[in-house]
């Protein structure tokens, strides 16, 4: 499974590519972006070895790291950054995530990056469950997930170390026979 490559209406998921970099940075070196997320604005010199590490993720054998670019398709901009990592301690498991740039919030596009990355783990990698987390702040994920499909299945309490303070962790599961692949 290399490249990945997928396509809905609008958005697309593609490998990324150094000359990404400024646009990842646009959206992990962002005080709102990050807001919610496990960690603080990223420089760009972050930024640059988070989309080298990506890139290095796409070419190993085998693969457990998906880290892609989130791609508008009618304008050919990146505007989100969203990740699949395979379960070291699960067979056929896997935990997601994904930010996208301000500016693209409350359209739709967090769902459409969601069911694009359950589409890869449950068409793509055959995969039999996905996991992800959120804030208990972030109430915009919480509808993004559960219109997604996915069920909320508790709080890991003290589960993150974040800007200095212990954070929850709200956490979401689908299984393959649960998930529907868009249009179904």
């Amino acid at each position: 499974m290399n490249p990945v490559t997928r396509h809905d209406a609008r958005l697309s998921l593609r490998e990324l590519t150094v000359d990404d970099v400024d646009a990842v940075h646009a959206i992990y070196g962002s005080p709102e972006a990050t807001e919610h997320l496990s960690f603080p604005p990223r420089s760009r010199e972050e930024v640059g070895g988070i989309v080298a590490r990506a890139i290095a993720s796409a070419e190993a054998t085998p693969r457990d790291e998906f880290a892609v670019a989130v791609v508008e398709r009618e304008s050919g901009q990146l505007i989100g950054f969203a990740r699949l990592a395979l379960d070291p301690h699960q067979q056929r498991a896997a935990t997601i995530g994904f930010a996208l740039r301000p500016d693209a919030w409350g359209v739709g596009y967090g769902r459409e990056t969601v069911h694009l990355l359950l589409a890869l783990a449950f068409e793509g990698l055959d995969l039999h469950r996905v996991w992800a987390a959120r804030s208990p702040h972030n109430t915009a994920s919480e509808k993004t997930l559960l219109a997604a499909g996915m069920t909320e299945e508790g709080r890991i309490r003290g589960h993150v170390l974040v800007r200095g303070a212990w954070r929850d962790s709200i956490t979401y599961g689908i299984l393959r026979d649960e998930w529907q692949p868009t249009g179904a």
